[in-house]
């Protein structure tokens, strides 16, 4: 019988951030190849909350990044490379900038072999991480004053599921993860309607978090962890070819793009990921066995959304300068999969269409003309709203003690 060990791996992440009790940890121990343990021991791990003060210039950065490989700003949206971020009132968040906020506070000594973070791994000997698919909903009309804008927020990071699929030594072991994020008010803020986190113990801002009502994002993520492969397997898989499967349809807009190892790296840097799948080729070929850096799972939906918000504020523009009395409309539900790996330096096309009032088809076709990802993306009007002004607080956050204060598959 197949004997593993398992949760070694939580134990040395949460020492290394210098917990002497790691949240939710049970004694280190051996089970059998059922991995029945997994779903009550992961989705127990109280994973610590997750602070940051959404600034306008790392989600600047990413549009100056994403400058080169997407079509240019519609005249429609604030901002954009060019122009300075400080001459525009801040920005509303685009759809799928919250990637880049709210990193883990990780150590580099605890990370995995593949640099991933361990506090989602399941452990030996599922060694092998990749990113799925998701789901994320915008909540904008709930919290207008979720901008960028320095202000203090929170996510909580929670296991919701763990399921194992596959066949016995062939197992996968799909982890559902939940991110739900508000900023935290205080009492400086003019808003009576609002839970106070600010004030609240930490397991009191936890328990508001569960109301869908105190949150302006909520984001599922499902990882899938694998086992490592051999080196004959590893050598194998990149001339094994996978199941080619094409749209049906046409899309009503698209723009191909071809990924580089710049790209990659600048996003793995904005979003804090050192996993080694986007940033050594060597690596990717010799252990994992694909023939080149991997695009991230994440990546590749910002792309989707990135596209897609081009295409709905370029319709809001008339021709020859003019405009349209100015549109709110915006994403407000994306739910994806992953189904096959995008490599660097491969040209992919990233595609949408119109399915009908409010819904649209978003998928991304690898350099074989298949679905490499294939999503459904939900739109809606959301009223225009003023920011607040800053609170003292909110000025002097940036010195606050962070006390206070990441195929099925394909990347991570």
């Amino acid at each position: 019988m197949t004997r593993i060990a398992y949760s070694n791996v939580y134990k040395k992440s949460q020492l290394a951030r210098g917990f002497t009790k790691p949240w939710g940890l049970v004694p280190w121990a051996r089970r059998s190849s059922s991995f029945a343990h997994l779903h009550a021991e992961m989705t127990s791990r109280r994973l610590p909350l997750l602070y940051d003060t959404p600034h306008p210039l790392p989600s600047y950065l990413l549009s100056t990044t994403l400058s080169d490989f997407l079509p240019p700003l519609s005249r429609a949206q604030e901002g954009g490379p060019g122009t300075s971020i400080w001459s525009h009132a801040p920005p509303p968040m685009p759809a799928a900038h919250h990637l880049i906020y709210f990193p883990p506070p990780s150590r580099i000594s605890a990370l995995l072999d593949d640099g991933t973070d361990p506090d989602q791994s399941p452990g030996d000997p599922f060694v092998r991480r990749m990113w799925a698919g998701g789901r994320i909903n915008f909540f904008p009309s709930k919290d207008p004053s979720f901008k960028l804008i320095g202000r203090k927020a929170v996510c909580l990071e929670r296991i919701r599921d763990v399921v194992v699929k596959g066949p016995t030594r062939a197992e996968k072991i799909f982890v559902t993860i939940e991110r739900r994020v508000n900023r935290i008010f205080s009492k400086s803020d003019d808003d009576t309607q609002r839970q106070d986190f600010s004030l609240g113990s930490e397991d009191s801002i936890r328990q508001g978090l569960m109301d869908d009502a105190h949150c302006s994002v909520i984001e599922t993520r499902d990882i899938v962890f694998m086992r490592q492969n051999g080196p004959a397997a590893a050598a194998h898989a990149p001339t094994t070819p996978g199941k080619i499967v094409k749209p049906p349809f046409e899309p009503t807009f698209s723009h191909i793009l071809t990924p580089t190892a710049a790209l990659l790296f600048r996003f793995s840097a904005l979003t804090f990921n050192a996993h080694r799948i986007h940033l050594d080729r060597q690596y990717c070929q010799d252990t994992e066995g694909h023939r080149n850096l991997l695009v991230h799972g994440p990546l590749s939906l910002v792309l989707m959304t990135g596209l897609l918000e081009r295409h709905l504020a370029g319709r809001q523009e008339e021709p020859f300068g003019g405009s349209k009395e100015q549109s709110t409309e915006s994403i407000v539900s994306i739910e994806y999969r992953n189904l096959a790996p995008l490599y660097a330096e491969e040209e992919m096309r990233v595609c949408g269409r119109a399915r009908r009032d409010g819904e649209w088809d978003v998928w991304i076709e690898g350099r074989d003309g298949g679905y490499a990802v294939k999503g459904t993306v939900k739109t809606g009007e959301t009223a225009p709203v003023e920011l607040p002004e800053q609170s003292d607080s909110d000025r002097k956050s940036s010195r606050d003690d962070p006390k206070d204060m990441e195929a099925i598959t394909i990347a991570s």
